[in-house]
């Protein structure tokens, strides 16, 4: 991936966009995931078009390189084309990117078979000249978004690309997400090293505490470690090395009921006007299960306002038993001024042979997902489970009250994901069928740092109009149309029948990157309103970097 040279043909960050009327509702949604993976990765921002002229006009499978035309420059994402890569493959080419294999390098790297490519197609694999293009300094990437696949164009006589590290022949073209080269590139282009939406990360790399601190008043208090008696053994961040790195614990073995050990991050000052903010971290519990781990916002007046106001955003009790494995958790933040999270671990009554870790903070300004399962020992499930073998999450509901539940079908060598409506307890209060609300399902690459994470993901509108093979709607209200059944509350529920994609992902593909981390497999799931009803919204709203 080379990019252009000609600075006049660069946008002006908030880019402005419009989704045509006639684009799939489906990928509607998907791009406007993909514009957050803009806003958390890099200093791009995007914005609904008021009245500019320079602006770009979404429609199927295609774009141009840079800014070219105004009164609405096209861009495409059709039908079937409705993937978050796809979208990030053809904006990056709007902002300015030439496809990996068209690098003036790109002979160093991989062979190109002319005569197996079709050809009307040949002249997308020519090279663009550094006298048009540059790579500012990059390395070239074979895990590029930009880079093309192994037999992409070909004739049927064989493969179009041959890369020279034989061991990536099967990996360029992937589409799974920008990679990490694609972002630096991209913030060199528009010369900035900033990002819209990430405002923090933190790993206690070599023994660093991030400008985070340790305020407790009690005897309890935060110390960073590489491991505790009990568990956890080793950090989050570096498993499954046993080269053991930092993380942070909080011991409830001693001390008394209501003792607290507090832990907190420097200020923050927002750079988006749409007040969401979403924490996430991996947290191990081995102590009472009476012992709570809460986590605070404090928000400040002004900045001359030296103790704020505490607000509690959340809370994690023992619920009976310690966890084995270090475990993803999400909070959903509200912050409206400048603000701070603290981490404050209680000890609760009883006996603890233990106490409370964390390690991987990571902070952005976008949504939280609506739920997390996290499956351990998932490569074993995979391996040893009679297939095809279904497997359930939790029910989980919506911000709306939809509740629904994912599933994943295994078959040893690869899996898919399914999701269905059941029945909730706020269904008499809602609209059925349930019409044109997006399911999007991922697996999280556990790369420690949000920012420089590929994660597989999969994207489902409802469509109030789609019908079973036995003639019922595959949306409607699941005490209507669904199936009882017993859940592992022991509770009966109605289910509706599944929609999903039967080959999610392959075990080869999840080994490529840290979708298994400690064993675990980690999939995180929303169900997001009306995909147009949240563009109005964005109109009105406005949502924006501060001047």
């Amino acid at each position: 991936r080379s990019t252009i040279t000609d600075e006049n043909k660069l946008w002006t960050s908030r880019v402005p966009y419009v989704l045509n009327n006639d684009l799939e509702i489906n990928s509607k949604g998907v791009i406007l995931r993909a514009l957050d993976q803009f806003r958390l990765k890099s200093c791009i921002d995007f914005k609904p078009r008021d009245s500019e002229d320079y602006y770009i006009s979404v429609k199927q499978c295609w774009s141009y390189i840079g800014r070219v035309f105004s009164n609405g420059q096209e861009l495409s994402i059709g039908i079937g084309c409705g993937y978050i890569a796809i979208v990030e493959h053809e904006f990056l080419h709007a902002l300015g990117f030439y496809h990996e294999q068209s690098r003036y390098d790109r002979d160093d790297y991989v062979t190109i078979q002319f005569e197996n490519i079709l050809e009307d197609y040949k002249s997308n694999f020519r090279i663009v000249g550094n006298n048009v293009s540059t790579t500012h300094g990059v390395p070239y990437d074979y895990l590029s978004v930009m880079h093309y696949g192994k037999d992409d164009f070909t004739n049927g006589k064989g493969s179009t690309i041959i890369t020279k590290d034989s061991k990536f022949q099967n990996l360029i073209g992937q589409r799974v997400e920008m990679s990490a080269n694609d972002v630096q590139e991209l913030n060199l282009l528009y010369k900035c090293s900033s990002s819209v939406a990430f405002r923090m990360y933190c790993g206690f790399t070599d023994g660093t505490m991030c400008q985070m601190s340790n305020c407790s008043q009690s005897s309890n208090r935060w110390e960073m470690v590489k491991d505790v008696y009990g568990g956890p053994n080793s950090d989050h961040t570096n498993l499954p090395s046993q080269d053991a790195g930092y993380f942070m614990h909080a011991s409830t073995r001693s001390g008394q009921e209501g003792d607290s050990a507090w832990l907190e991050t420097k200020r923050m000052s927002l750079q988006r006007d749409c007040h969401v903010q979403c924490l996430q971290f991996y947290y191990y519990h081995n102590g009472s299960e009476s012992d709570e781990l809460n986590i605070w916002i404090r928000e400040f007046q002004d900045n001359l306002d030296a103790t704020g106001t505490l607000y509690l955003m959340g809370q994690i009790t023992g619920n009976g038993k310690p966890t084995s494995h270090w475990t993803l958790h999400h909070v959903p933040l509200n912050a409206t001024k400048q603000f701070q999270v603290e981490f404050e671990v209680r000890k609760g009554a009883g006996n603890s042979t233990g106490g409370f870790s964390i390690d991987d903070i990571n902070l952005s300004e976008l949504e939280c997902p609506d739920g997390t399962w996290q499956i351990n020992d998932f490569e074993r499930l995979l391996n040893t489970t009679d297939t095809p073998a279904l497997i359930y999450s939790p029910r989980q509901y919506s911000s709306e009250g939809y509740a629904y539940r994912v599933a994943l079908k295994l078959y040893q060598s690869y899996f898919g994901v399914f999701v269905q409506l059941v029945s909730g307890v706020y269904d008499d209060q809602l609209q059925w069928p349930c019409q044109q609300r997006q399911f999007t399902v991922q697996m999280v690459d556990q790369n420690p740092n949000i920012q420089l994470q590929m994660s597989k993901q999969m994207s489902i509108t409802t469509d109030p109009n789609l019908l079973t093979s036995s003639g019922v709607s595959t949306w409607g209200k699941p005490r209507e149309v669904g199936s009882p059944i017993v859940d592992e509350n022991n509770e009966t529920i109605y289910v509706n029948t599944l929609s999903g994609r039967n080959n999610f992902a392959s075990l080869e593909d999840i080994k490529s990157r840290d979708y298994l981390k400690g064993g675990s497999a980690i999939f995180i799931f929303s169900l997001q309103e009306n995909v147009d009803v949240v563009l109005l919204m964005m109109i009105k709203i406005k949502s924006s970097i501060k001047e």
